[in-house]
């Protein structure tokens, strides 16, 4: 059986990203913009995916194999969600991290499901990410399931 576990609580939160609601936005301020510009900005799949909760399928993100150092960014917004050195190989077919830079995701409780999950967004412009599982390896272990087409990958970038 699943352990479901509240992530903005405990003691990891401090280390983790703000909870929903509260805490510093990690890129500045808010962005904020209509349904029909988001479809003018993203491909129809980081549509779906940012700004609709979709998922894409496993396996199909160049970013599941990227190993380079750099940083991983909100394909909505290009802020900084995570460094390269928290990323590693879950299996899973999706980019995996086990720590997100502090104030880049917000959380909310996902009930689509047969049993309830985490699902984590960027916190600057709201755009879905994936969902945050109490399976991943040390020193955290939590892995941040990302879907690949939310993501940008910035390899000049060793901060954010």
């Amino acid at each position: 059986m699943r352990r479901i576990v509240d992530w903005t609580a405990g003691p990891w939160a401090s280390t983790l990203a703000a909870a929903p609601g509260g805490g510093a936005v990690a890129g500045g301020d808010r962005v904020e913009l209509d349904d029909a510009e988001w479809k003018r900005r993203l491909s129809p799949e980081q549509y779906k995916v940012l700004r609709h909760e979709g998922t894409e399928p496993a396996f199909t993100s160049a970013l599941n194999d990227e190993k380079r150092r750099g940083m991983f960014r909100c394909a909505g917004c290009g802020q900084a969600l995570f460094a390269s050195d928290t990323k590693f190989d879950s299996g899973t077919g999706w980019p995996s991290f086990f720590l997100a830079l502090p104030g880049a995701v917000e959380y909310k409780r996902d009930l689509r499901l047969i049993w309830p999950r985490t699902e984590y967004h960027c916190s600057r412009c709201g755009g879905h990410q994936g969902h945050v599982f109490d399976d991943g390896p040390a020193p955290t272990g939590k892995r941040f399931c990302n879907n690949g087409v939310a993501l940008k990958f910035d390899p000049a970038a060793a901060s954010p």
